[in-house]
């Protein structure tokens, strides 16, 4: 009988061995496919390259955050 195995999300491309650098990996990538609100028109925006954002709507390129348009600052 075969086993059923855990879900792991696009991280699962590294295979076994990876345990903590899957989970951070996990976590930018779903926050950097959420959709992303335009600064100027309200729109969706979408990220075109790194720290590169195209707006839907407006047609406008801008730079942002790397994965995230809105970036947060994280304590050490």
């Amino acid at each position: 009988m075969a086993v059923k195995k855990k879900k792991i999300g696009a991280a699962g491309r590294f295979g076994a061995g990876y345990g903590k650098v899957k989970n951070k990996l996990i976590a930018v990538e779903r926050k950097q496919r959420i959709k992303q609100e335009c600064p100027f028109c309200k729109g969706w925006a979408k990220r075109d390259g790194r720290s590169i954002w195209l707006c839907t709507k407006c047609g406008k390129n801008f730079a942002g955050g790397a994965f995230h348009l809105k970036t947060q600052k994280t304590k050490n």
